[in-house]
């Protein structure tokens, strides 16, 4: 971790207290990424990116304001400090505005343990492209594939640090790998893709780019010729590439901002079964390399381990300081920040119970229904949960399927929807969401 961050954070604390601001919060974040696309073997486009990016929040009385800037000279942190404090005193009052209680911030803050940045040093762009060139040539190898619309490998590393005029002070360092395909099968408008890709902390446990490729180029081929499915009432399996969407409705329902302003479909449902029995969300802050661990919160808070769901049952929101305040509850650790803005509550690694089934398994068991690969779109009524999203997947007949779809709708209501899930056994455990597919009894189609 770079001491530069850690003392350009200082001198904006310093700032803000010569400025008159009454308390502060700093975050300065320094990073590099670097990404190639291939076409035809050939490089298609190159892109790094470097720098610093700083941000500063002062507090006067209960009035705050947030200002950011890539500049990093002292005269422009001064200046920085004083608009903030100007701004901050024309602010309204908000009576959740304030940092955390010193005896409340974590102690425990070497993030060493949870593996986020792998230290091996870092590929070259010679190496990206080669790795894109190869998930394109696996692509195009497979018969069928008409063209590669895309193939891509990134690199990136980050590195935070946080302080704030309680005494909090701490950073960390994070990287990504990643590589990805896009494969089209067909011609004209009879064109079809499908994708693949692979992201990970550390090189060592990223797919090959064979494996992508040629799994982007399988996908694309089995979406051939599709039709509508038929309009009605069928069970819906939504695979494990898109199910963590539906469980992502209840991580967005349950932020305390949501909470806050009441406009939640969950605002009244705390200690109520909102999934079948059996079936918990567990957070886990601490998994080791997962992009979203983390042993602290953008507020210094410590975070931990905390069952959302437990056996079907809403058991809590997720908030920071300033929604839990507004709440008259506790912070629940989940604040998350940029440099241009003040915290906001958002969850960190979300797992779901997985089931004991396989898909296939599931697909017998479900007769006559929709396998769901994608989804485009989106309606979904924050109040109500009414849901009804556009589809594309494979119609399923006597539990096997028969034939790709798209062009369809799937509708239905979150809170009927989510009590007649089972969910299957292939959530994949280095995702920040491990969510394996699920099964939905008895959801409304708009096909032919």
């Amino acid at each position: 971790m770079t001491q530069t961050l850690a003392h350009l954070t200082e001198m904006m604390l310093a700032a803000a207290r010569k400025a008159g601001a009454e308390a502060a919060d700093a975050l300065a974040v320094e990073g590099t990424s670097v990404s190639i696309d291939v076409r035809a073997g050939k490089l298609e486009h190159a892109e790094r990116s470097e720098g610093t990016d700083i941000g500063l929040r002062v507090i006067v009385g209960k009035r705050q304001a947030c200002v950011s800037s890539s500049d990093v000279r002292p005269e422009t942190i001064d200046q920085m400090a004083e608009r903030a404090v100007a701004m901050a005193r024309l602010a309204p009052e908000d009576p959740t505005t304030g940092l955390a209680e010193a005896s409340d911030l974590a102690t425990d803050r070497d993030v060493s343990r949870l593996d986020l940045c792998d230290p091996t040093a870092d590929p070259d762009p010679a190496r990206l492209q080669d790795d894109a060139a190869r998930a394109e040539a696996a692509a195009l190898a497979v018969k069928g594939v008409s063209q590669v619309q895309s193939a891509s490998a990134a690199f990136g590393r980050r590195s935070v640090w946080l302080a704030a005029s309680n005494g909090f002070s701490a950073g960390y360092e994070r990287s990504d790998r990643s590589i990805s395909c896009v494969a089209i099968t067909g011609t004209g408008t009879g064109m079809e893709r499908d994708y693949d890709f692979d992201s990970r902390i550390f090189q060592a446990d990223l797919r090959s780019a064979e494996d992508i490729g040629a799994s982007a180029a399988e996908r694309a081929i089995v979406r051939a010729a599709p039709r509508k499915p038929k309009t009605g009432a069928y069970p819906v399996l939504f695979d494990e590439r898109i199910a963590n969407s539906l469980i992502g409705h209840i991580l967005q329902a349950i932020n305390g901002a949501m909470i806050g302003r009441g406009s939640s479909w969950l605002r009244n449902a705390m200690g109520e079964q909102i999934l079948p029995k059996g079936l918990s969300i567990i957070e886990d802050p601490h998994r080791p390399r997962t992009s979203a661990s983390r042993l602290f919160d953008s507020e210094g808070l410590p975070t931990s381990r905390r069952a959302i769901v437990e056996d079907g049952i809403l058991r809590t929101w997720t908030l920071d300081l300033a929604t839990a305040r507004k709440l008259g509850l506790q912070s629940t650790a989940n604040a998350a920040r940029g440099t241009s803005a003040p915290p906001s509550p958002a969850a960190t690694n979300i797992a779901l119970t997985q089931g004991s089934k396989t898909r296939d398994q599931l697909l017998a068991e479900m007769g006559t229904g929709l396998l769901i690969t994608s989804m485009i779109g989106s309606t979904i009524n924050p109040n109500t949960g009414d849901y009804s999203r556009g589809a594309s997947g494979f119609w399923v007949e006597n539990g096997e399927i028969a034939y790709p779809v798209n062009e369809c709708t799937v509708a239905g209501n979150l809170r009927d929807m989510l009590m007649r899930i089972t969910p299957a056994n292939d959530g994949r455990a280095h995702l920040s969401r491990v969510v394996p597919s699920l099964l939905v009894e008895g959801l409304t189609l708009a096909g032919e």
